[in-house]
């Protein structure tokens, strides 16, 4: 039996090490923080329980392909999931007209429900739409397919920009507009973000979200389990804080902040990869690839409002809200500037699942977008030592916040208990993601290659996995996981058993 470490312990480390260990190996898996999971972590304030990252879930329902994967590992039954509203998936509300457009799930009552808005844009919508099922369907990948996996066989589609491809189809000025509401969900940067991103987003959830009832804590539980009961083990409070490679370019075994030494056949880092060449011997990586990794941008930031209602004040909203001040700013929410008062012209907002049927909401999530520039002032400063002036900032924005939710459903103030918040330096420490990047590295189609890291590194018995390879979210980093254990077992080996452990249960799609 082969041992094997993966540095982290979020999404992917834990997706990783659990489908390694029903492959057979032994796996360890070093984490930093004392709670597992990433952006799978919960935390506890005022008697209530907060997801960090995990609010939105796509590909979890029968036949999506994290379902797939959960049935693999035996852990469908641990989940506690809610479907939110077939008929609006999403609302989207514009200030400037008041406007609210409730977006259905499924292609088919997503088109038509623009064709019944936008009617002189038709046809158009529906080639868009049509184009977004293309370009996702180029990946057999996402549909846990065998198939080619190299990056540069595609359409031309594939590598525009996301504006690109809105604007070859739409000319409403609008529906451009609506059509990419949900850029703060892929960290959506105009001219830049590829196409495949957008479409592979749009259509793991028009088959339709889910949300977890009570956290997301449960799937980081559910997976440590796994490993536990493959004879591994999920650490926490570990932090790894150095990387060992010898001569010959073999990792010999990493230290933590506490001194202690692992070592293991194989390492697989699931941090941020400029992390992992930091804390990694000299000779591990050439400098050419070193300042490769330090050149990748990464995804914007966030600055987070965490709201607990007075019991039965406000109602359970059964979807998630997006608000923008008009149209024009979908594009331009991560942008900051200190001294407009009107800021947050954008957000994103959610009540949250505490049981299957439920009417009044508990608490809400309100999700603004950042640059990490907001905070530069306080980079150099740590975890409950950020001065008065810091925590004057965060409530002027919290005050800010809330002036916009009261335009949106009056007298939510009055029922609000506590509240608390953080910024986008609350992500970079407690995640370990530089300038609290959302979703770790940019990708961008002006420079695709960039971005684009290996699965196996420099290092000849290290490799890497976790949302800044392939795609990141919920279905992305499975995925990936699923990409890094078959480098180690064959490529298609896996997908194989997934789908024929899951065809014997379900049939065959």
């Amino acid at each position: 039996m082969q041992h094997i470490i993966i540095i982290g312990g979020g999404l992917g480390g834990l997706f990783t090490g659990a489908l390694l260990t029903k492959e057979g190996y032994r796996v360890t898996v070093l984490e930093k923080n004392a709670t597992i999971g990433g952006g799978l972590q919960t935390f506890r304030r005022g008697g209530m329980t907060f997801e960090t990252g995990m609010h939105m879930l796509g590909g979890l329902r029968q036949g999506g392909s994290v379902h797939k994967i959960c049935h693999y590992l035996g852990i469908t039954d641990q989940l506690q999931l809610r479907d939110v509203d077939h008929d609006c998936m999403d609302s989207i509300t514009y200030q400037s007209d008041g406007m609210t457009y409730r977006i259905p799930e499924g292609r088919e009552a997503f088109t038509a429900y623009f064709v019944q808005l936008f009617p002189h844009e038709a046809q158009a919508i529906r080639d868009y739409v049509e184009s977004l099922y293309r370009i996702a369907n180029e990946v057999d990948f996402f549909y846990l397919r065998s198939g080619n996996r190299a990056l540069l066989s595609h359409s031309d589609q594939f590598f525009w920009s996301v504006t690109q491809l809105i604007d070859h189809y739409i000319k409403d000025s609008r529906l451009r507009d609506i059509l990419a509401y949900m850029n703060p969900m892929y960290g959506g940067v105009a001219d830049h973000t590829p196409a495949y991103i957008h479409a592979l987003i749009n259509v793991l959830y028009m088959s339709g979200p889910s949300r977890f009832i009570g956290g997301s804590q449960q799937l980081a539980s559910a997976l440590a389990k796994v490993i536990a009961d493959g004879g591994g083990q999920v650490l926490s409070g570990e932090q790894v804080t150095a990387v060992h490679v010898d001569k010959d370019r073999l990792c010999t075994s990493v230290t933590t902040a506490k001194g202690h030494e692992f070592c293991a056949d194989y390492y697989i880092s699931a941090i941020h990869p400029s992390r992992l060449v930091d804390m990694a011997d000299a000779a591990a990586f050439p400098k050419s690839y070193r300042m490769r990794v330090a050149s990748i941008p990464n995804t914007y930031s966030a600055f987070t409002v965490y709201i607990k209602f007075h019991q039965d004040t406000f109602p359970y909203i059964n979807h998630t809200c997006y608000f923008q001040d008009d149209y024009g700013y979908v594009w331009k929410h991560s942008e900051y500037d200190a001294n407009d008062e009107a800021w947050p012209h954008g957000f994103m907002y959610m009540t949250c699942a505490d049981e299957p049927c439920q009417q009044y909401a508990s608490k809400m999530i309100v999700n603004c977008l950042m640059p990490f520039s907001a905070v530069r002032q306080w980079e150099n400063t740590t975890v409950g030592h950020r001065g008065s002036d810091y925590e004057q900032w965060k409530q002027q924005l919290v005050e800010r916040v809330f002036w916009r939710l009261e335009q949106l459903h009056p007298g939510i103030r009055k029922c609000v208990d506590e509240f608390w918040s953080s910024s986008p330096l609350t992500i970079r420490d407690f995640f370990g993601q530089p300038e609290g990047a959302l979703y770790g590295v940019r990708k961008d189609c002006q420079n695709i290659m960039l971005s684009q890291l290996p699965i196996w590194t420099k290092v000849k018995n290290l490799l890497l996995t976790g949302q800044n390879i392939n795609l990141h979210g919920i279905c992305g980093v499975p995925l990936t996981a699923v990409n890094t254990v078959e480098a180690l077992v064959g490529q298609n080996k896996l997908i194989e058993k997934i789908n024929n452990l899951y065809n014997k249960t379900y049939g065959k799609d």
